[in-house]
């Protein structure tokens, strides 16, 4: 999903003007390349939790520090998202040329910010990347070529509104050579899912459903 966001938004400029110019003329497209990119994000604790397991298994502080890193910096770009898409819908409300202005602003309101969370804690999303890749090389869980594909990640941007740079698709394609068969392998060599397994998926897939029906609007 985080390589479809990606690939969706890339043909417009990836400055902040550009995209928030190519909400007004493609809403559709730009709002389902930014929630591609976030539930891309989000969805992938699970594979840097069982990578960072494996990392552990030989080399535990590689392990510990990789995970950590890498999940904080997650953290990180989830916040970013929430800026991203609010500033899509009050361009709605107040037009573009009013959103430039105020994206501008908020820059340089965040770079004077003395200490926020998620400003010290922006670092974890690139340097995390390189720590996990190489235990991942040290530990033996992924060999040379996919664990230098996975430090790649650290090339992706971080920011409001940062659309797609020629070093987006070369950190996601280096996602997806590391983490695509470390997860075919996991569903070849575990045992097949329970029925209760199986009962819990489908219950989660109906909430969703359900909260995206029914749920609060405001």
């Amino acid at each position: 999903m985080l390589m479809a966001g990606i690939l969706l938004r890339s043909r417009f400029h990836y400055f902040f003007p550009d995209q928030l110019a190519a909400y007004t003329r493609h809403p559709a497209l730009i709002t389902a390349a930014y929630a591609c990119f976030a539930c891309g994000t989000v969805l992938l604790w699970p594979a840097v939790m069982t990578l960072a397991q494996r990392i552990a298994a030989t080399s535990p502080l590689w392990g510990l520090w990789g995970g950590c890193l890498v999940i904080v910096g997650l953290f990180t770009r989830t916040f970013q998202f929430g800026t991203d898409h609010l500033a899509f819908h009050l361009t709605d409300s107040f037009g573009l040329q009013s959103m430039i202005n105020g994206i501008d602003d908020y820059y340089v309101a965040w770079r004077d910010v003395t200490w926020h969370p998620f400003r010290a804690l922006s670092g974890p999303a690139f340097f995390g990347w390189v720590v996990l890749a190489i235990g991942a090389y040290r530990s033996g869980a992924l060999g040379l070529g996919r664990s230098i594909a996975l430090g790649l990640m650290s090339a992706l941007a971080l920011g409001t509104l940062k659309g797609t740079e020629p070093q987006s698709i070369i950190a996601a394609g280096g996602l997806c050579v590391a983490f695509v068969p470390l997860g075919i392998s996991l569903l070849r060599s575990g045992p097949p899912p329970s029925k209760r397994a199986m009962l819990w998926l489908v219950v989660l897939i109906g909430g969703h459903i359900l909260g995206t029906a029914y749920g609060p609007r405001g």
